[in-house]
């Protein structure tokens, strides 16, 4: 297989978002299928025969059909050869200290956070209002980020030392979250979103992703 076979479906989260940011980054070529989420087009038959969990991103590459943002921004990162910087473990202790921060940030900022504060205050016509639950998943978040700077040294521009990573994707795409819901972050943190964000993939895959709003 080729990145001529590659697919990828949904537009305008910050999960979808994980997936363009990758695939640019990898100067990869790829269709788009620029569906949105609760936009119905998740539910169409040819849709739900390839992710019945009407959910996207959903990443097909060749027979293989790939959903679950972080799974598909880790195919990425084996499958293909990666940029000049960029770094893929080679060996378990370096693949399990690189998963302990996925991990970290897809379960205690992403899950257990962010999409508790979007389903009952961005989606509260659906999901129902909780505002004492999402006061404290902010709160949550805010202690949750502060542990991570702890263990994020000052002088480093990556999670990983060995350059920019999965983690790193995952965790900027947080970011933005938390940014948009007007929850604060600490200075090193804004300070790495910045460099981050400041990378000409990120910015490309915003343009596709998010095609009505204009990159900060």
């Amino acid at each position: 297989m080729t990145d001529g076979d590659l697919t990828l479906w949904g537009v305008g989260t910050p999960r979808t978002m994980r997936a363009h940011w990758m695939l640019l980054e990898f100067g990869l070529d790829y269709r788009m299928r620029p569906i949105g989420a609760r936009t119905g087009e998740t539910r169409s038959e040819a849709f739900l025969a390839l992710n019945p969990k009407h959910k996207i991103p959903v990443l097909e590459h060749g027979p293989l059909v790939l959903s679950e943002s972080a799974a598909i921004v880790t195919y990425i990162s084996e499958r293909f050869a990666p940029p000049a910087g960029f770094f893929i473990p080679r060996d378990v202790a370096r693949r399990a200290a690189l998963n302990e921060w996925c991990f970290f940030i897809m379960t205690e900022l992403d899950a257990h956070t962010l999409y508790l504060i979007r389903r009952h205050a961005d989606l509260s016509d659906i999901y129902g209002t909780a505002p004492e639950a999402v006061e404290s998943a902010k709160a949550y978040f805010g202690d949750q980020i502060t542990a991570l700077v702890a263990k994020f040294p000052g002088d480093r521009d990556f999670l990983m030392p060995e350059g920019a990573s999965v983690a790193d994707i995952l965790l900027t795409t947080c970011l933005e979250s938390a940014l948009r819901r007007r929850i604060p972050l600490p200075a090193p943190l804004l300070e790495y979103r910045e460099r981050m964000t400041a990378r000409p993939a990120w910015r490309r895959a915003f343009e596709r992703n998010y095609p009505e709003r204009t990159a900060p």
